[in-house]
């Protein structure tokens, strides 16, 4: 299996960008990042950042994307889900970041799973490497390795 996250947005030299580069490394997966453009504000802005993200995704990849609107799991219910998605033979799962006013109608469609990381508001950035430290902690429990105390 394969990861891919879709962001809005570049990672400049940013502490959170290098968290999220540590715990890339660490993942069992080959994870890869795509990096497009800001499109603006308001609906044409989320509609062309949506239009983008979709755009590097590769046909058939399972699509989670982060919203604030969605469900939230635990770190357990988030490992059995890649668990599932992995089983099934997917090949890539791809996760969606979008831009300052959040994701164009397009790309939560398109969505295999919108996935909440708390009701609180986050950086881009910061939800980059959250979301990287749970993709790790969600192999750890999938390889029964010690890292999740949960």
């Amino acid at each position: 299996m394969r990861l891919i996250v879709a962001a809005v947005g570049r990672g400049r030299d940013d502490p959170a960008q290098r968290i999220f580069e540590s715990y890339s490394r660490r993942l069992p997966w080959p994870l890869e990042l795509r990096e497009v453009r800001a499109g603006g504000g308001g609906d044409a802005g989320r509609r062309r950042e949506a239009a983008a993200l979709l755009k590097r995704l590769p046909e058939g990849a399972h699509v989670v994307a982060l919203d604030g609107a969605g469900r939230a799991l635990t770190s357990e219910a988030f490992a059995a889900h890649l668990g599932r998605v992995r089983d099934d033979g997917t090949a890539v799962v791809a996760f969606l970041i979008g831009g300052a006013d959040g994701h164009g109608a397009p790309a939560l469609a398109r969505a295999d799973l919108v996935l909440s990381l708390g009701p609180m508001t986050w950086p881009h950035l910061l939800a980059r490497a959250m979301l990287a430290e749970q993709l790790w902690r969600a192999a750890s429990i999938l390889s029964d390795h010690p890292y999740h105390r949960g």
